[in-house]
Formats: structure tokens, sequence, C-alpha cells
């Protein structure tokens, strides 16, 4: 390819010299050559967008990856120049002086010398600012003097005036200003026209009424009605095949993914079969799903996929694989996106850079994504992402609460960070374990073991061999004080690693420790199968590598955190959209598996260490696995998920005078508690007497609680042993709930805060919730008493109720 560049030369030449009359033109052609000769050069450029100018561009030549993204923009551009261009080639009375500014384009375009092909490059995008400033005074004044109003005359397009339009004046002023800040414009017939602006505002967006003389029939907008397909029936799939040929190639993640996905094939085919047994063939709709990964995207930098063969994290690449099959072993209609542009193709965005929203209806029911790709959807959807938020479920890995979620009261209260602040239901956020009840929990699997293998583990325990969890070097720094309980461990049992390291040892490593190196995943499996103790080093936090070990029959060791780790005290926790507090490195198994599986100590006491691997090595365990994380708990959960949230729908206010009950004359409403005493319990339950609204969970799920003060409904609702269900606090925000539970209130305020419902004793003041995205399970004050909406669970799936599924 080293004749390239002379082969540029002469295509550059030949663009500037040939078809001298349409020189303009021919730049534009020439320089879309240019670009992609040198994109296969591995030329790469980066732009940067100044002051307000849409054309104002500084082009340099970089070594980062971003060229594809720039070529494209800079693309958009030039086709918006040359749209312009022909606009003003159809003005008849075009000025002397217009003419000659067009004259010094040309000569200017002309003045280029060939002095090599970066340079050439360089040199025009430089000019292409100069260019399109003078392209903008040109056609502005041409329009001025002779306008010419399409589809109607001028009286038709003045800007209204309509009280249900308020904004239809300021938006037609923005785009008198900007609408060549975006080829969109252009592409939805925008020509700088008032018209045009009147007829896009309209028909596109919907800022301004609908103009009479309009033939409204003609074009698809936000508000038109479209006929909905008739449902499908899902059926359970087996057969991974088709999947895996959708996950693609070409990433080491991807192989990562896909591997995982063979080798649990028939344990996911086992589920499918089990979870159609148990719903009986009950109908499931069919669903279009769309899965974008955005943090595999190369437009967000992809740092996962060069690690996943030197120890980087894999937890989020296992959730991924594990959610890709769950909703294709459902049986439902799935396309899946790594990049920007299958994102763009999916939904069908307009070109351009995405200030457009889509016109037409949104062709998936769900949308499955990351913060990456939520932040990638906002980009290239416009406005059409606030329309169709609702369809969307965010994997979040630690979880977003409401305080963080909310926008305006984040950004008024201190909750704003980095991520969050997206408006949405917060059950619309997806996370690894079920540590926070205000999102839904989605999760991941773990292998299952059938008896045969669970005995032969058993039976080949080596019973002093401890694998530690680590892969990467930096986790072993003694410096951190790991030092001495390591040598404690190295006195009982034989210490094993799987650290990566690439030409000799890693130095952090302690001469004793065994190391494997980084290990594919059967032989990882192996190893544990073998080890009677997996130990912890205090990160990474909620992996899913200790389920596997438990799994494996390890015993799981991990340290104790005083005072806990969060967003306040510890830097892998700062900046995120949580202020959960960590009281261990893996707090699910500490509350969910447990003792004997799950030891939970203090490293820093070296006796109550020393204690702990005494007593570790004269336990003997079974290999265990929760419910909720093998394939058909998984499969259980997804499905109740898909058939019955929905957040689309509008959720009428909750007023509990318009309820009837059992035995009243012609349905008037009788006097009588909605809520009434559990027996044997302080919780609250849904009166029988009193017609049930419709909801998911249903309500005989709800255990109506009162928590202490400072504490959370997460705690309060645990400590009774049920789960809070944040879809249910609606139903407790009134008056009744707080007569039910014999609250006494002087006053009884309606308010914005994620504390309430809640109430102090001291004052005698109660607080029902005005907003409802900041109902809130983790909220908490050691000022009030918090109203708690708690609900029963499966045995074993703590994310569904008992009568959920």
């Amino acid at each position: 390819m080293i004749t390239g560049s002379t082969d540029g030369k002469i295509m550059v030449r030949r663009c500037l010299v040939t078809f001298k009359p349409f020189r303009i033109f021919v730049v534009g052609i020439g320089f879309f050559s240019l670009c992609f000769l040198m994109t296969s050069l591995g030329g790469q450029f980066s732009a940067k967008r100044l002051g307000d100018s849409p054309f104002t561009i500084r082009t340099e030549v970089l070594g980062g990856v971003e060229s594809r993204g720039v070529l494209r923009k800079i693309s958009d551009m030039l086709e918006v120049i040359l749209k312009r261009m022909d606009s003003l080639s159809k003005l008849d009375n075009t000025s002397t002086t217009d003419a000659r500014r067009l004259d010094e384009l040309s000569s200017a375009i002309n003045r280029f010398q060939p002095a090599g092909l970066m340079e050439r490059i360089q040199a025009i995008a430089q000019n292409v600012s100069n260019m399109a400033i003078r392209v903008e005074q040109i056609l502005q004044n041409s329009m001025v003097q002779s306008r010419v109003v399409r589809d109607g005359t001028s009286s038709q397009c003045e800007v209204p005036r309509d009280p249900r339009f308020p904004e239809c004046p300021g938006k037609v002023d923005w785009m008198r200003a900007r609408w060549t800040s975006d080829p969109c414009y252009a592409f939805y017939g925008v020509d700088g026209s008032d018209c045009s602006f009147l007829i896009y505002l309209s028909e596109v967006e919907w800022f301004c009424p609908p103009l009479a003389w309009r033939n409204h029939s003609s074009l698809p907008t936000q508000h038109t009605q479209q006929a909905k397909p008739p449902k499908r029936q899902a059926a359970f799939r087996t057969d991974l095949s088709v999947l895996l040929d959708q996950v693609g190639a070409g990433k080491e993640s991807l192989s990562f993914m896909k591997r995982r996905i063979r080798r649990l094939t028939q344990q996911w085919a086992t589920a499918a079969n089990r979870l159609d047994a148990k719903l009986e063939q009950r109908w499931r709709d069919q669903k279009k799903i769309l899965v974008h990964v955005g943090f595999l995207t190369e437009e967000s930098g992809d740092v996962f996929s060069p690690k996943v063969l030197k120890g980087g994290p894999l937890g989020e690449m296992v959730q991924w694989a594990d959610i890709l099959t769950a909703l294709h072993v459902l049986g439902h209609n799935l396309k899946i996106s790594m990049s920007v542009k299958e994102l763009q193709g999916f939904l069908g965005v307009p070109p351009g850079r995405g200030s457009c929203p889509l016109t037409g209806p949104l062709p998936f029911d769900l949308i499955y994504t990351d913060y990456h790709g939520l932040q990638q959807m906002k980009q290239h959807m416009g406005l059409s992402l606030k329309k169709h938020k609702c369809h969307i479920r965010v994997i979040d890995t630690f979880g977003t609460e409401p305080a963080y979620n909310h926008e305006e009261y984040a950004t008024l209260h201190g909750y704003r960070t980095n991520w969050g602040y997206w408006n949405l239901n917060a059950r619309q956020y997806m996370t690894m374990f079920p540590h926070t009840p205000d999102n839904s929990f989605m999760g991941f699997v773990s292998e299952e073991l059938n008896e045969t293998e669970k005995r032969s583990i058993q039976q080949n325990k080596v019973n002093n061999m401890a694998v530690v969890y680590g892969k990467e070097a930096s986790m072993w720094k003694l410096q951190q004080g790991k030092e001495g309980f390591l040598q404690i461990l190295h006195r009982y049992m034989e210490v094993h690693g799987t650290v990566y390291y690439e030409t000799q040892r890693p130095p952090e490593v302690p001469a004793f420790v065994k190391n494997h190196g980084l290990l594919p995943q059967h032989e990882l499996q192996q190893l544990l199968r073998k080890a009677k103790l997996f130990i912890g080093f205090g990160f990474p936090y909620e992996g899913p590598a200790p389920l596997e070990a438990i799994a494996n029959g390890c015993i799981f060791l991990q340290p104790k955190f005083h005072p806990p780790h969060s967003s306040l005290n510890h830097e892998f926790f700062r900046g995120k959209p949580t202020s959960r507090e960590v009281f261990s490195q893996h707090p699910y198994a500490e509350q969910y598996i447990g003792r004997p599986h799950v030891m939970t100590v203090d490293y820093n006491n070296s006796l109550e260490f020393d204690s702990a691997i005494r007593e570790i090595m004269r336990m003997e365990v079974e290999p265990y696995l929760p419910y909720e994380y093998t394939c058909e708990g998984m499969l259980e959960r997804v499905h109740a998920y898909i058939q019955h949230q929905d957040f689309c729908a509008p959720e009428p206010p909750f007023i509990s005078a318009n309820l009837s009950r059992q035995g009243s004359a012609g349905g008037s409403r009788m006097m009588g508690p909605l809520f009434v005493p559990q027996p044997n319990s302080t919780a609250l339950s849904w009166a029988s007497n009193v017609t049930a609204p419709t909801a998911w969970p249903p309500l005989s799920s709800l255990r109506l609680l009162v928590s202490q003060e400072g504490q959370s409904c997460v705690q309060s609702c645990q400590s009774a042993g049920f789960i809070c269900e944040p879809a249910h606090f609606r139903f407790i925000n009134n008056k009744e709930a707080l007569h039910g539970l014999e609250v006494q209130c002087e006053v009884v305020d309606s308010e914005i805060n994620h504390i309430l419902p809640a109430f102090s004793v001291v004052r005698r003041e109660c607080g029902l919730q005005r907003e409802p995205l900041l109902f809130s399970c983790a909220g908490h004050s050691p000022k009030y008493r918090r109203l708690c909406p708690c609900r029963d669970f499966r045995h074993g799936q703590v994310a569904l109720c008992r009568d959920c599924l």
C-alpha cells in the first residue's frame, strides 16, 4: 500500500482540475474518496465542533480509534453543503456579488498545492469552515431575496400563537438559527423557510399545531396511531445455533460469551422443559426484543475485550451471555447490536447526529442495554428517547436508587453522579444480585451439578487445599495488609492461585503460592472441585466466582468490612448511583447463603481468622447452588418480568375512596379498613373484603410495616422475613395506611422526598409522597419512621412473590 500516497495525489489533482464548472461538487466527491482511501491506509482523524457553527471544525492527524465517527460527521456536513448549493443553483436572481463569492470559493480550492496526501487532506479540512460560512451567507441572502413558499402561501406559514402549543414560537426561532446543525432536518424537508420549520415541528415533532392546508395522512407523525400486529405466542427453544450466529465474532469477549453459551446448552434445554411443564402450556406473548451491549461497542472504548485473556473482569460478559440465552430460550424475537451503527439500523433513526426523533413506531417491545448503550441511544434517538424509554431495561451491576435516578431531585439534593439521573422507573434497572429491591433482580446462572457429580466432588475433596479469589496481580499487593492472614492460611493449607502473568511469576504473589496462571473455565472448575476453601481478598465485590466455588463444594471465606464500604468512604463506590453500605465482599453470599457454605470474619483479627481456618478444615459441606442462579430460576424470573412488567401503560393514581367493599349496595363505598392485621405478626395485609386493584405483584402479597427511626424499608422488611416491594408504594401512600398503623398525625403533608411516606413521632408530622419516581425502599432518615410495603417471596426466588408466576 506504499503506492497509495502517489495514487491519492493523482486522484486529488483530477478531482480539483476535472469538470471545472462543477468544482465545488467535485471537491465534495473527492474528499469522500480521499477519506475512504485514508481509512484504508490506516489514517486516523479527530474533529471537534467549536462555538455554535456546525461547520467550524478543526481536523488533525491522530492515532485514535474514532476515525469512522469523525469521517461520518464530515460526510454529513458536506452533504448539507451540497444540498444547499443545489438550492442556490435553482435561484434565478443570484446577484453578481454572490456569483463572485462562488468564484472565490472555487479559486480558493484551486490554490491547493500537491504537498502530499496527508497535507492535502488537512488543507481541505481546514478550509471547510470558511467555505461553510460563505455558503451560509450566500444562502441566507438569497433566501431573503427570493424565498418561495412551497405547499401554501406566506400568510399560511405565519408562526401560530396557540396556547395549546406554547413552545411553538420559541422552537421556530431555534430552527431559524440552528436548522443546519444536523443533516436530519434537511432529511425531513427543512430548507430554511418558516413553512418547512412549521411542517417539521408539527408533523415530525409535536411543538406546533398541524397546518390546515397540509395533507396530514401523507406523513407518519409522533401521534400517529399504528395498528398493532396480532400477538404471537412464544415457544421455548432448545437449539442455540441461531443465537450463536447472532452473537457474532471478531472479539475475544464475544468468543468468551459463545463458549459459555455452548457449555451450558444442555442445562438451558433441561431448564426450558421444566419451566414449560410448570407453566402448563400457558400463553406467553412473543416480544420483539433488541439487546444492545453498549460497553462492548468500539464507541464506548470496549476496554473489556482486550482483558479477557489477561485476568480482566468477566462478570458483565457472564451476565450478558446468560441474558441473551434466556431471552432466546424463552422464544422471543431477538436482535443483537454490538455497535452504534447496528443500533441506528435496528431503530431506524434518521441520518445525522441524532437531533431528530423517530417518526414511526418503535420496532421493539423491549430494549435491553447498559448505561453506555443508554447514552448512545440518547445521542441518536433525539426526543424519541423520552417517548420510548418505558421500553428500556438497563443492566446495572450495582443498582441505581430512586434519589439518584430522578434528575431534578438528584441535582437539588446532592445525589447527582455520572450515572443515574435518567428519570426511569427504578424497576427498569436490572441488577446482578438482589441487593437493591428498588431495582429488578436480573442475575446470571452458575453451572448446576447432577447427583453423580456432587458425590464425586465430596469423595475427591482435598481437605488442606485453598484457592485464592484474585486473577489480577494487583489484588495480591502485600502492602495492603494481606501478608498476615496469608501466612496463617499457609500454616494450615496448600495455597493455590490463578493469577495472570506474561513472562514470569508476578512479584506480588508469595513464593509459597502455587500459581496456575489464568485458567480456562473448565480447568478452573476442576480446580474448585478439588479445593476445600475459596478465599476472598475483599475485592472484586459481588462477582460470580464465589457462587461457582460454592456450587463446586467449596467453603467461601470472605472479609468483614468495618466500617462498611460505601460511596462516602471508598473510591470504588464513589460516583455510583447508590448509598448502599457493603458489610462484606459478597453481601449476597453472606445474607442469602450463609453458614456453613459462607463464613465472614475480620481478617484484621488474627485469632478470629486462625479459628475460622481450623473450623473450615473440620467441616464437611455439600455443593450448593441457590435456585435463583440455576438456568430454570433465571428463566422463571425473566419470563415473569417480560409478561408482567409494563412501564408504558399509564398508572392511574390510587384513590382509596373509589374502592368497593363486598356487600356494598351498588358498589358504593362501605366504611372499613383497607389494611387488616396479620395473624401473629405486626404486619398488615390487604383486607380480603376490599376489591384489589389490578397490580403486579398482586396485592395479596402485600405486607405493610413501619420501620424504626433511621431504618430503611430494605432493612425493615428483611428483619421481618419479607422483601421490600416498590410497586406497592402507591397503595400505601395514603391516610388509610397511616390510620391502619395507628400513627398519630397532627399534620399530613404531601411532598417530594425519597424518604416518604413516613412520619415523625416527636413532631407528630406525617408526609406522603408526591413524586412516584421517588418511591424508595433504600431511603432512610434518623428523624423519620417509614411506611414500608413488604411482600412475601418464593422459596429460592426472592425476585418473585408466591403468586407472581
